[in-house]
């Protein structure tokens, strides 16, 4: 007897000394996760090794597996301590009747110990060194933390590993809630993970089951007619694909936290899911290779609850992997509502002030309108609601395109200009390049009252993005505008006329549509949320007929419905603003001035003639021309002009300020042109 125990004890030794170190290091080596405020999955990513392995908590498992598992796998499994003797008794008792190993007595600890060392040994020698680890594993963790080790490393096929991963592929589900057919598949494949993958050996893995059912029904875990039913459950014939929601977001973070294995962000998933096929479907009617993109944002907390960057990350075609959300783009006419805001918080102008939409020249620059059409007197309301361009030009030149970037900057965006050049009056037309992720936060200041707030992805982020808006600064240094002037702005753009068929509801937003049907944008707010949508070509090539109204805001609307049926009602007027007609203004708020206006009468004072074409000293080539007459061209002057070359005065149209004239021999001439109320100018030319 002594004899036998010290032999026995001797190969124990030297089970524990051949078994090495214990490295639990691999065990932690599991895939990293991204995963939504709710802690819900929006994406995984293989491991180094190319496996799927990802965290599970044993609370977060369906327990109809856990007891199956049990039953099947280790039933003393909470009071053995690494080794269960009856089952090791067994397994030598059916060995010796057999000739052969028949069932290993391996406890979970002991498979554990198995994975660990990533040797599969079924000799008498690989027993012992299992056992010898599995002593040592109990001594060293808990329970739970071995039960976690076994969730997540048993083999479940091809590069699956755990239960999570493999209930993600085989039933596209987490397993926190299982049918009994499932658990028990989850329960028998990894004892042969490769002979028994449903996707490739279907018959196969339906007996590996049944099996489990049946000694399920043994151990009274499950009854006979839950067993009869679960035998009938279908087997998964292919393997589902792994969560990707938020792409592009997800490997953004992933690459910015390479230290972090789990990563929790604000998004919704039930929402980004639904706003992902909202800008696909969007996307297809369109047209062909063209992207889209949409950001929903609490502006009452600054999270980013959805985030979609592209139509599908894997449409080619749409170039899917660019992320629109975070690519600079000319914004159009989105940035006009910050335009007349700074001339509200001035005191210059108030919605019904009226402004005169005519043909005005800033130097070399005269800004258009979209339909090239001018429209006279009219209130700013309307021209911000029509987004008329030449209003919003001449509001920008007396607040000044230094004074709106400089707000931005307050904000926390950046706006851009080719080359570090100036900001110039373009601006107001979209001169300048920002993201949707930049427009969604001056977006959601204007929603705030003006009160500017940094929005955020992360989780763990929120409460230093609020903590920033309690801060009182002596000066505003996150004020966008004042609270007046943003009620004024939200005021205009809640009764801009939806587009057709829009169901989202009614709520503050603003159209814009780049140069050259480049860009089409829509960016809305309501007392909570902020919502920018974006449609256009990556590779910034035009779309013929593309605009903001008409492609950009059915999205913005439809994003909306997908948030909430009823819309949160926007901040009420503050006690200072003025409600009213245009007569019920003071008299300097009653009609707009520019800078050139007459102080004394109020009227327009047009700016001086210029001759543009052309320029002084310049030569034309008289072959250019084609035996075609010469087009003279001038830029400001009170109209009729008249046109004199060498002192001759030229037939012209009293309503334009463009006029034709035909050179009779090469050589030097002089062209000079007087406006209506006598100013004129003077250039030197020569047709060689």
């Amino acid at each position: 007897m002594l004899a036998g125990a010290g032999t026995a004890y001797s190969l124990y030794c030297k089970a524990f000394a051949d078994a090495g170190p214990l490295l639990l290091e691999q065990a932690k080596a599991t895939s990293v996760t991204v995963v939504d405020r709710n802690h819900r999955l929006l994406r995984a990513f293989t491991t180094s090794e190319g496996n799927w392995r990802l965290p599970l908590d044993p609370k977060d498992v369906d327990p109809k597996y856990l007891k199956m598992l049990f039953a099947f796998e280790d039933k003393r499994f909470y009071s053995h301590h690494g080794v269960d003797p009856k089952a090791v008794a067994r397994a030598v008792l059916q060995m010796l009747r057999h000739g052969r190993i028949v069932s290993g007595g391996s406890t979970l600890t002991m498979q554990v110990a198995r994975l660990l060392d990533g040797k599969h040994e079924r000799t008498a020698n690989g027993k012992l060194r299992q056992m010898a680890r599995a002593i040592e594993l109990e001594r060293k963790l808990s329970k739970t933390q071995i039960l976690e080790l076994y969730l997540r490393l048993a083999p479940f096929g091809g590069n699956l590993e755990g239960v999570r991963a493999a209930s993600l592929a085989y039933f596209g589900k987490e397993p926190t809630r299982l049918s009994l057919g499932e658990c028990a598949l989850l329960v028998a494949l990894p004892q042969s993970p490769e002979q028994r993958r449903p996707d490739r050996y279907p018959e196969a893995a339906r007996r590996a089951r049944n099996r489990v059912l049946a000694r399920a029904v043994a151990a009274r875990v499950i009854t006979q007619a839950d067993a009869a039913r679960a035998r009938t459950e279908r087997m998964p014939k292919a393997r589902y694909a792994f969560p990707m929601f938020a792409p592009h977001l997800t490997e953004e973070q992933v690459a910015a936290h390479p230290k972090e294995h789990i990563i929790r962000l604000t998004l919704d998933r039930n929402l980004q899911a639904n706003l992902e096929k909202l800008v696909a479907e969007h996307a297809q009617l369109i047209g062909d290779k063209v992207s889209a993109a949409v950001i929903v944002a609490n502006h009452q907390t600054g999270e980013i609850l959805a985030e979609v960057g592209s139509p599908g990350y894997m449409d080619s075609e749409r170039q899917g992997a660019v992320d629109m959300t975070t690519a600079i783009r000319s914004p159009g006419s989105t940035l006009k509502p910050f335009i007349y805001g700074l001339a509200f918080e001035a005191g210059l102008a108030h919605p019904e002030t009226l402004i005169d939409d005519r043909p005005t020249r800033f130097g070399t620059y005269a800004p258009k309108n979209f339909d090239e059409n001018f429209h006279g007197t009219v209130s700013i309301r309307e021209a911000l609601e029509q987004s008329y361009n030449i209003p919003a030009v001449r509001v920008l030149a007396r607040v000044g395109p230094g004074k709106l970037v400089g707000r931005f900057h307050r904000a926390g965006v950046e706006a851009r200009f080719p080359d570090k050049s100036e900001p110039t009056l373009a601006m107001a037309l979209g001169g300048t390049g920002l993201t949707l992720e930049e427009l969604t936060q001056l977006y959601a200041a204007l929603a705030r009252g003006g009160d500017s707030i940094a929005l955020v992805h992360r989780f763990d982020e929120r409460a230093r993005a609020l903590a920033a808006t309690r801060v009182k600064p002596l000066v505003n240094a996150h004020r966008l505008m004042s609270p007046l002037a943003a009620w004024y702005v939200t005021d205009v753009l809640k009764d801009a006329p939806p587009p057709p068929n829009a169901k989202g509801g009614r709520f503050a937003y603003k159209t814009g549509t780049s140069y050259g049907y480049r860009d089409a944008w829509a960016i809305g707010y309501d007392g909570k949320y902020v919502v920018a949508a974006w449609v256009g070509k990556p590779d910034n090539s035009s779309v013929p007929g593309i605009l903001g109204r008409t492609a950009a805001a059915p999205i913005l609307f439809d994003a909306f419905a997908r948030i909430s049926e009823k819309r949160v009602p926007l901040q009420s007027a503050p006690a200072n603003a003025i409600r009213g007609t245009n007569a019920d203004l003071p008299a300097p708020l009653k009609r707009w001035r520019d800078p050139g206006d007459d102080p004394a009468t109020g009227r327009f004072i047009e700016p001086p003639v210029l001759i543009s074409f052309p320029p002084d000293q310049s030569e034309i080539e008289e072959s250019d021309l084609g035996g075609d007459p010469l087009v003279l061209k001038a830029d400001g002057g009170a109209l009729p002009l008249t046109w004199l070359v060498d002192g001759a005065p030229i037939t012209s149209d009293p309503h334009t300020r463009d006029v034709t004239w035909q050179p009779r021999d090469p050589g030097f001439a002089k062209l000079t042109v007087i406006d209506a109320n006598g100013r004129t100018d003077r250039v030197s030319f020569r047709i060689r």
